[in-house]
């Protein structure tokens, strides 16, 4: 079973997508901020770390750098979620050390396809 951390501040956003990806058969860890995310990356190897761009005491950005430091999660794969979808912002999160990239809004339908392509790709 494939364990997913994922990292929002909003409560109903964070629980739509945890409900999402457990029906599709994921172990699913939350966090609610940037500092819980990166203690948790510290503690677990995930095989997909969900991180939102906006987050209070750590950004996903932040969350990011501090990830790829981390001899033993180099090479994690990452998702970033953001309102912010302007193409300098991706490429931004990108440089960063995200594997990937999607826009809030999304339909869960969306998400499982990304989760998967992630993950398998």
């Amino acid at each position: 079973m494939k364990t997913l951390l994922i990292a929002e501040d909003e409560p109903v956003l964070r629980m739509l997508i945890m409900d999402t990806l457990e029906d599709e058969g994921y172990s699913l860890v939350e966090a609610a901020d940037g500092e819980e995310a990166l203690e948790k990356i510290k503690e677990t190897d995930f095989d997909l770390i969900i991180l939102d761009y906006m987050m209070p005491r750590m950004t996903g950005i932040e969350v990011i750098e501090k990830t790829r430091l981390l001899e033993s999660r180099q090479h994690s794969k990452i998702l970033m979620l953001s309102a912010k979808s302007q193409q300098a912002e991706q490429e931004k999160v990108l440089f960063a050390g995200a594997n990937g990239f999607m826009s809030k809004p999304f339909s869960p339908l969306e998400l499982i396809d990304k989760v998967e392509e992630m993950l398998c790709g």
